[in-house]
């Protein structure tokens, strides 16, 4: 039950204390969560991005709806994904696996012609579609992670993507801005949100068993 009570805890947060700061070793492990996160075919088809320096964590205020928590939160991990698949990124990964488990250069060849078929042969919109998914399942573990380390965090898609490219100059990694997700520790004074009881769907409401 301890991830259900940690995620009964969590809230996303309004407000930060911006003079708390999170440690370095716990930042680590909630992006640890994210790298050992499952993706579509092991490829990790995302990068994060830790922004802890304040003056640009200000500018990015302005790109997020005018939201202070940009600035206030300790630190903000930006999930970017993979702007499209290429031949060199799909072999990329399986080359690295086969090293790592001291396989045949040549092991994983079938799997990634498949892949290739698949993918290089659709439009770099419905690469990053794809790719962005994977993305999402790493963000929903490093919240995760941030409640079990009593973080508090704030899941947000309000942003201007394509100004924050610019501004962390994704682009020229082939990369593109997919979630912002600011982490420290909330301002228990100033939260509106924080005394508010936790809301969701009936379990009846919400599964449904067949």
């Amino acid at each position: 039950m301890a991830l259900l009570n940690d995620l009964e805890w969590r809230y996303a947060t309004k407000k930060y204390d911006p003079n708390k700061k999170v440690s370095q070793e716990n930042v680590d492990k909630i992006v640890e969560a994210a790298r050992l996160a499952p993706t579509s075919s092991g490829m990790q088809q995302f990068r994060i991005f830790v922004i802890s320096n304040q003056e640009l964590k200000n500018k990015m205020v302005g790109l997020s709806n005018g939201q202070q928590i940009v600035a206030d939160a300790s630190h903000v991990l930006v999930f970017a994904a993979w702007d499209k698949y290429t031949e060199e990124r799909i072999d990329s990964i399986f080359n690295l696996t086969s090293k790592e488990r001291g396989l045949p250069s040549d092991r994983f060849v079938d799997y990634t012609n498949r892949l290739k078929a698949i993918y290089l042969k659709q439009s770099p919109e419905q690469n990053f579609t794809h790719t962005a998914k994977q993305a999402y399942i790493a963000f929903g573990l490093s919240i995760a992670q941030a409640a079990e380390l009593k973080i508090d965090a704030t899941p947000m898609e309000g942003f201007n993507s394509e100004q924050l490219d610019e501004l962390l100059d994704l682009r020229s990694k082939g990369l593109k801005s997919v979630l912002m997700l600011p982490i420290g520790y909330r301002d228990e004074e100033g939260d509106w949100l924080l005394p508010m009881k936790k809301v969701r769907n009936p379990i009846e409401e919400f599964v449904t068993e067949i």
